[in-house]
This record gives C-alpha cells, sequence and structure tokens, in this order.
C-alpha cells in the first residue's frame, strides 16, 4: 500500500523568478487523425502544476477533470505518476508525486525527453509530451506561449475518442441524423479544424488553483 499523499505547500508560481529560459514542449493528442497538437513555451521555473494550466491552455480545454502527468525520474530510471493529491489507489500502489511540489526542470532533460499526459480519467484524453530544448527568454514576451498548433481540441465530455469521432461527422453533415442533436448541445459552433496559436489566452496558475479550490475540486 502507499501512504496518503502528503505535499510540502503550493507556491506561489506567479511570483517565483521566471528564470533566464524557457522550456518548449510538443503536445499531441493520441488517437486522432489529422493531429490535435500544440507547441509551447514555458518559463524553466514551472513546477509540474504550472505546466498542467499552460497545457490546459494551449489544447483548450475546461480543467474540470482530473489529471495526471507520467513520467521517468532520471535520477531513478522509475516511472513515476505526477498528479493532485487525491485519494491513494491501495489497488495500484505506483509512487504518486504531487504536481505542484515537483519541477520540470528535475524531470525533463536532454535524455529524458518524452511524459504522458492524461486528462478527463473518463474520456481517457492521452497527450503524448516532447521536451525539445531549452531556449533563451525573449525580452518583454510574456510566458508561456503557444508558438504553434493545429485543429481545436474535443468538446468536453463528448464520449472520449469514438464520441469525438461521432460528433465530428455528425456537425459536418446536416443530413447526418444526430446532427441538430450535437449543434443543440454544444450550444455553440464548433469548427474541428479552427486553431490559431494568438488567440490563447494563458491563465495564472495561482488564480486557476484558487478558482479550483473555491469550486472544492482540490
Amino acid at each position: 500500500m502507499i501512504a496518503p499523499v502528503v505535499h510540502k505547500g503550493r507556491r506561489d508560481e506567479d511570483k517565483t523568478p521566471p528564470g533566464k529560459n524557457v522550456y518548449q514542449f510538443r503536445l499531441a493528442l493520441q488517437c486522432i487523425t489529422p493531429e490535435i497538437w500544440r507547441r509551447i513555451q514555458v518559463p524553466e521555473t514551472y513546477s509540474f502544476w504550472g505546466f498542467h494550466v499552460a497545457i490546459q491552455d494551449a489544447m483548450g480545454w475546461m480543467d474540470s477533470h482530473l489529471h495526471m502527468f507520467t513520467i521517468k525520474n532520471p535520477k531513478t530510471g522509475k516511472e513515476v505518476r505526477i498528479e493532485l493529491p487525491v485519494e491513494p489507489d491501495f489497488e495500484n500502489p505506483d509512487m504518486a508525486l504531487v504536481d505542484w511540489d515537483e519541477d520540470i526542470a528535475d524531470y525533463f532533460t536532454t535524455t529524458n525527453i518524452t511524459a504522458k499526459y492524461e486528462y478527463d480519467f473518463g474520456d481517457g484524453w492521452m497527450h503524448d509530451i516532447e521536451f525539445e530544448g531549452v531556449f533563451p527568454r525573449i525580452p518583454k514576451q510574456r510566458y508561456p506561449k503557444c508558438i504553434a498548433g493545429e485543429r481545436a481540441c474535443p468538446p468536453e465530455d463528448c464520449g472520449s475518442y469514438p464520441g469525438y469521432a461521432e460528433l465530428v461527422e455528425a456537425m459536418k453533415n446536416p443530413k447526418h441524423p444526430n446532427h441538430k442533436e450535437m449543434v443543440d448541445w454544444l450550444s455553440h459552433k464548433y469548427d474541428p479544424e479552427a486553431f490559431k496559436p494568438e488567440h490563447v489566452y494563458f491563465d495564472s496558475p495561482r488564480e486557476r488553483r484558487e478558482m479550483l479550490e473555491q469550486l472544492g475540486s482540490i
């Protein structure tokens, strides 16, 4: 069995000196063709909590479900889970770490460049993460920053990959038997091909945390 997750206390990343460099990542949602992907840069001082918030905002998710990173610890060679401090899973006694305690700089290296990020354990949206390198900060540029990407992420709670495929098919065909139902359910225009990096707005990790705390989500 694993002990309940104990964390050190959530630091305020908005007040942490940003460092001289940024970490660049490519994010891609699995099992969907054409690919849904993003390229983002985040401060080198970010924890996995800040990284999570940046992924949510870049992809277009609403952060209304649980999430989890899976990555190899370069010091031990063992795979670890990095997530929110939820109740321990006694049937799967893996090593679970709290995302605001763990820094991305301690895990992503030139020889440890890949990780997985799962969002919404019900729908199971799995993302491939590739660390593309360390780059100097551009003066007066705000980070995180989305510098490239393609296609909109699936709507929340659409029923995982099969539900997304059906939704896309129904939306593009007005004669599809579920077209009206999908349009009514979405309550907004959804274009699976629409994405512009310059339209991405990144939330503050501290403000996101405070919002979720008020909602009782963490």
